[in-house]
């Protein structure tokens, strides 16, 4: 069962859609503390205000339900490694010192750094899966 007051890792996105690069980051996070939140900006239907990110088609529950289902043929249940919660569209995590955590930029490889959410929607949308 998550606990909330155990260590935990963070993972903020926008998972428009969650694929297989935030899954592969979803296991390194996961192996540091044993849970991890993963936050979704909420930008569905908008801009995100940040260069690149003006194509965000999919909403809260679908993202959701995407990111349960991206990772229960690994064995993980929401609730139990993860919790999936909307937060506000943010840009920047600002800090002073000695916050008590860190962040951590995980080298997954060049084949899972070359997965695009951008070219996973543009396939989507020449299939007729998304408008």
């Amino acid at each position: 069962m998550f606990d909330w007051k155990k260590p935990t890792v963070e993972m903020l996105g926008r998972w428009q859609p969650w694929h297989d690069g935030h899954t592969a980051l979803f296991k390194k996070a996961l192996q540091k503390t044993g849970q991890v939140c993963i936050m979704y900006r909420d930008v569905g239907g908008v801009d995100a205000g940040v260069a690149g990110q003006n194509d965000n088609p999919f909403q809260f529950e679908e993202v959701k339900k995407n990111i349960i289902e991206g990772l229960a043929p690994y064995g993980y249940s929401e609730g139990k490694e993860y919790v999936v919660i909307k937060v506000p569209n943010i840009i920047d995590i600002s800090y002073g010192r000695g916050v008590g955590y860190t962040f951590t930029e995980h080298d997954l490889g060049e084949k899972i750094h070359k997965i695009s959410a951008t070219n996973i929607r543009k396939e989507m949308r020449s299939k007729g899966d998304l408008k």
